[in-house]
Formats: structure tokens, sequence, C-alpha cells
């Protein structure tokens, strides 16, 4: 009785923590340079083990628990909008951002601005690091070549810092779209990328997969709900019965 109220807390558990991860994808569906977020499970074997002498087995039973949760760092679509300040990546690797907590993150969101001071910035986030430290520009018209090279009036200011990531490799997020990783490396030799001007990357949400998962989390999760009241209602019974054979 006590492994059946185990196992069904366990799958309301499981399945809420995925149900939440999918929320906050389809919640930031339309934020620049966000990657989407999945529950990974893992599933054990267990010997039932007799009680008496403890040398047989009685069989076996399968118990799935959440290991972690994955990013995707899979590339999104380009959402082209002709704005200097729109800047996007084709390619593995990412915008460095000096935050304001004081550490360097690295970053696919390239909606940028200006701050008060007229460096180049990500909103609230913090400055976008060059190859010489933070990007100042002013209030000059400026363009940015393919390799990440900014200039102003055609001169050049400073290249965009960029780091490189394994598609395979893991992060850590901050937020909606900073992130940092023990994977970061110097761009490899022969590593292709291109810096896209007037453009900004999506995230990369795929809406029907959330949703279908979406839906069948949901369903898992009634679904222990209900074991989990029709063990309640088994115990409730169970102990009225002891209390009325004890009397």
């Amino acid at each position: 009785m006590n492994r059946g109220y185990y196992y069904a807390a366990n799958g309301m558990i499981m399945n809420q923590r995925k149900l939440d991860a999918i929320g906050n994808n389809l919640t930031n569906m339309s934020t620049a340079g966000y990657k989407a977020d999945t529950i990974l499970t893992q599933r054990f074997d267990e010997a039932m083990i007799l009680v008496e002498h403890r040398e047989k087995l009685s069989g076996t039973f399968g118990h799935t628990y959440v290991d972690t949760s994955y990013t995707n760092l899979e590339q999104g679509s380009f959402e082209f909008t002709e704005s200097p300040f729109d800047v996007g990546i084709n390619g593995n690797v990412y915008f460095n951002v000096a935050a304001y907590n004081g550490e360097t993150m690295l970053t696919r969101n390239g909606q940028w601005e200006l701050d008060g001071e007229g460096y180049l910035c990500l909103s609230n986030s913090g400055r976008i690091l060059g190859e010489n430290g933070e990007i100042f520009l002013g209030n000059k018209d400026f363009t940015i070549s393919t390799d990440g090279t900014i200039y102003q009036e055609g001169q050049v200011v400073d290249r965009l810092m960029l780091s490189y990531i394994d598609p395979e490799g893991n992060i850590d997020k901050f937020g909606a779209n900073l992130f940092t990783s023990v994977d970061v490396a110097d761009i490899p030799e022969g590593e292709k990328f291109e810096i896209i001007q007037g453009a900004y990357e999506r995230s990369n949400i795929d809406l029907n997969y959330e949703m279908t998962m979406m839906m069948n989390a949901n369903r898992l999760y009634e679904a222990s709900s209900a074991i989990l009241k029709l063990m309640d209602s088994m115990n409730q019974k169970a102990s009225s019965q002891i209390a009325k054979l004890s009397r």
C-alpha cells in the first residue's frame, strides 16, 4: 500500500516538473535567443526480495524519476528587421555580455540598444563585449560585418567577442536568455559562423511539440492523482475494517 502511495506521488511530482518546464518554454516563445528546456527522466529496475530468508526474488519492478533538465541549443529562425541594433548569429557561437552582477555571460539574444552612456548593451542585462572590452558607440551610426567587426565612418571600432559552445554541451541559464557553461571555448579553427546585422534570432520553441508534450504530461499527472486518491480510499477502508476487528 505504501509503495502505491510512493509511485502515485512520484508520478505527480515528475509530471508537474514537466508541466513547469513546458509552461516556461511557452511563456518565452517570443523571447529572442531563448533555448527550450526539457525534463529528462531515468528508469531503473529494482529487485523485489522476499522478506523471508531474503533468498529468492519475487520479480522486478521499474521506477522512473526526474534526473535533470536539458537545454536544447539548436538554433532558432531569424526575424529580419533591418534595425542596426538587431544582430543574429548563424552558427554555434555566442555573444559575450558584461552582466551587471559582475560576471561575463553568454547570450544569443541580439536585440540590443545603447545605454545612457553610449555603450552597446542588452537591455537591463549588461553591456555587449568586444575583444577590447565594452563597446562604446556614442551616437554615431555603425555597421557590423559578417565576422563581427564593428565599423563607424569606415573605421574599425572593435570586434565582437564571440565564444563557442558545442551544440551537445551543457549550459546553466540565468533568466530567460543568459548562459554560462563549463564547455565554453574559443572558436575552433574551421568553425563556420556568420554575424547578421538587421536580424535577431527567435526562440527555438516548437509550438506543436510543446503542446503535445503538455497534453501528455497533463494526462499522466491526472492519472497519478486519481491513483493516489484511490490508494487513499483503500487505505481508509482497510484502517476502518482493522479498527472494527480490534474492538
